[in-house]
């Protein structure tokens, strides 16, 4: 206890204490969540003063229970202090809610339920079953309450995160004079790892009281304070235990990890004597969701290595990191394993393959991934990790380009009954934008609404940005207007919106008022608001915010806001702007910023220069189809048609070749694609082509 008192809180924790125990013995009740006091009658002590806020209800589906009474009725119940070692075996084995209720109403006609140790079982098996509407009312109804039923009902508060009803029942139990043992104390500082001052304060008290510490204890307090950020504090307390087991490093470890602080998450993983698999699984996570892929990989190897056995959990982390690698044939190695170990068939695993084979661009291998799903995942009741697995395949046919599959296994996720989130839905929408879908994305953007998915920052992102790619910008700037909590990703998509629709102006009033709000533009927010000074012709505007971004944000500029201002200053015809700014910011290397220039130069019909940026735009993409093109048109709007045919001639000679035009459309739920240039291989081909000769044909007449 003495590593605690030299804490820099423990006197203002003993101050609030003080005061609290005073409240206490005036009768007062203290509301843990804000300090205030409630006045409660001494004399209504049996009266709960905790409202019952809870949103568990009965269950209204009961199932046939004949086989569970019949088990219960062949077991003796007596009224003995000590209930019967074969009812105590029967509760912990009950399986459903029915079970419960009807063992609780033979408990309470013979009387039972008044024996403190059945009705804590009876108490227990409610919480376990998240029943706690009921178990509050058993919890009022029994006449005796020792600290293992206060306990019970503290930690099911806890692990269900009602950590409001949890402290308040702490609080009461405080009032009621009964002590807290520390499996009480470490389910309060649960309920409190977002509450850092009624932590210290529970802290406090059990250092004015005496408790004895124990290192599960110690490992609750230790996670409370990384929780809440107070990292010196947690590694003064980390030092001075006397007793550290595994699952204190891992607090340590995790917390300096959730604190971003990769550093000394580390140097505590080297100096950690023995490590079991949670320990790698957390310093692995760590690194990959802090960007270190390669470093992650190598730890990887290193327990493979001192031969530490891999769970579900460190497959999918490695499965993730090839993913962010594309290491795909490491994750051929990895899916083999897998199948060995016979956890091919583990969902969790399988999603990880689906999304590892995906973003190594082979997603007809995810697709065969996904087909071997065994049938116990396509039963009636679908589980959480089935909508993962459906949701990882959506989310990789997107990502490869596949429309029409992402739609088509979407559709039949929505008909299997299968959940569908948020994530999948932003997917989809996502997709509607890159292919110009709007119907479609209207009829997905009603299946939210159906759903009852509240609007969140990214799903309203995914339609501001789905409606303003399909040319619906009143409807893009509506859904920006539902959500009220907008955050930098969410002004970013309007302001995107208006520079595609060319608002200039707009995005440059919204930019404005995203920052009266006190939220800080990042670097795609100026990519945006350049693109619309761009469109809009602004160019003062424009160079004042890319002036600003260096030196009010310190954003460094990336290769696409150069190309942005290349592209401002040439819209307005500035060409000797463009050689300056050029020159100003050290960025002749970048061969999109030249690309720019170039096209400025053909739009303004400059062929002499255009030839000169196209020389040196070669020299930097000598196998880049775009100078080349871009030179032939440049050449033939002045009719210079040999120079034309001269460069179209030199790109078949070096090789190159132009990615042929597209377009589309969607009819009846399917997509059709035309590419310029190439010959149809389609159904309908012979009627396409001839109507198209009647339509020229037409075109001539009319001259």
């Amino acid at each position: 206890m003495r590593m605690f008192r030299a804490s820099p809180f423990f006197m203002e924790s003993r101050g609030i204490l003080q005061n609290i125990g005073t409240r206490m013995r005036l009768g007062y009740f203290i509301d843990c969540r804000s300090f205030n006091a409630h006045l409660v009658l001494n004399s209504q002590r049996r009266l709960s003063v905790i409202p019952l806020t809870e949103t568990d209800t009965h269950p209204t589906d009961f199932a046939p229970i004949q086989n569970h009474i019949q088990r219960y009725r062949a077991i003796p119940i007596s009224g003995d202090k000590n209930p019967d070692p074969k009812l105590v075996n029967f509760i912990d084995k009950l399986e459903d809610e029915s079970a419960i209720e009807t063992l609780h109403a033979r408990l309470i006609k013979n009387g039972s339920i008044k024996d403190l140790d059945v009705g804590n079982y009876v108490l227990n098996s409610y919480v376990k079953f998240k029943l706690f509407r009921d178990a509050r009312n058993l919890f009022d109804e029994m006449l005796h309450r020792d600290v293992r039923t206060w306990t019970i009902l503290i930690s099911g508060y806890a692990r269900t995160r009602s950590a409001e009803l949890g402290l308040r029942s702490f609080a009461r139990m405080l009032v009621e004079e009964v002590t807290p043992n520390q499996f009480t104390l470490s389910s309060v500082f649960k309920c409190c790892s977002t509450r850092l001052r009624v932590g210290r304060v529970v802290h406090g008290w059990i250092l004015i009281n005496g408790v004895s510490l124990d290192v599960v204890l110690e490992n609750s307090i230790l996670d409370f304070y990384m929780k809440c950020g107070e990292l010196s504090c947690a590694r003064r307390i980390f030092e001075l235990m006397g007793v550290k087991n595994t699952t204190t490093w891992n607090i340590v470890i995790g917390g300096y990890i959730q604190n971003g602080d990769m550093e000394n998450s580390l140097a505590l993983f080297r100096r950690l004597p023995s490590k079991d698999v949670e320990t790698w699984n957390t310093i692995i996570s760590g690194l990959i969701h802090n960007g270190s892929g390669r470093m992650a990989l190598e730890l990887l190897y290193e327990m493979a290595k001192v031969e530490v056995r891999f769970t579900e959990y460190t497959f999918s982390m490695a499965l993730a990191v090839i993913s962010s690698l594309m290491v795909l044939e490491l994750g051929r190695q990895i899916h083999a394993r897998v199948m060995r170990l016979e956890l091919y068939n583990n969902e969790f695993v399988r999603s990880s393959l689906i999304d590892m084979y995906s973003k190594c661009n082979n997603v007809d291998k995810a697709t065969t991934v996904f087909r071997q799903m065994p049938d116990s995942v396509f039963r009636k009741e679908k589980s959480w990790m089935d909508t993962v697995c459906w949701s990882a395949m959506v989310s990789g046919y997107v990502q490869n380009g596949k429309w029409m599959d992402a739609v088509g296994i979407f559709c039949k996720m929505v008909s299997e009954g299968i959940k569908v989130d948020k994530f999948t839905m932003t997917s989809v929408v996502c997709s509607c934008a890159d292919y110009g879908t709007l119907e479609f994305g209207q009829q997905v953007h009603s299946l939210v609404l159906k759903s009852g998915h509240k609007l969140d920052v990214a799903l309203c992102s995914s339609l501001v940005y789905m409606y303003s790619k399909c040319g619906s910008f009143s409807d893009a700037y509506l859904m920006f207007n539902q959500l009220n909590n907008r955050n930098v990703f969410l002004w970013t998509s309007i302001i995107c919106a208006c520079a595609l629709h060319g608002r200039g102006r707009e995005a440059i009033q919204l930019f404005e008022l995203m920052r009266s709000e006190a939220i800080p533009p990042n670097e795609v927010t100026f990519l945006g608001i350049l693109t619309a000074c761009s469109h809009a012709g602004l160019v003062d505007e424009g160079c004042k915010y890319f002036k600003q971004m260096k030196v009010v944000y310190c954003i460094k500029p990336i290769p696409e806001h150069y190309t942005s201002m290349v592209d401002l200053f040439g819209r307005a015809g500035r060409l000797d702007d463009i050689k300056n700014f050029i020159l100003e910011n050290n960025i002749s290397h970048l061969s999109s910023v030249w690309s720019a220039f170039l096209s400025s130069c053909r739009f303004h019909k400059n062929v002499d220069l255009g030839k000169r940026i196209a020389a040196r735009l070669l020299e930097l993409e000598p196998l880049d189809p775009q100078p080349y093109v871009l030179l032939s048109n440049i050449s033939t709007a002045g009719s210079q048609w040999e120079e034309s045919a001269r460069l179209r001639s030199l790109m078949e000679e070096r090789g190159v070749k132009k990615q042929p035009a597209q377009s589309w459309i969607l009819l009846n739920g399917k997509i059709h694609t035309f590419a310029m240039g190439h010959k149809l291989v389609y159904p309908q081909e012979a009627e396409i082509y001839s109507y198209l000769d009647k339509l020229v044909c037409g075109l001539k007449e009319i001259g």
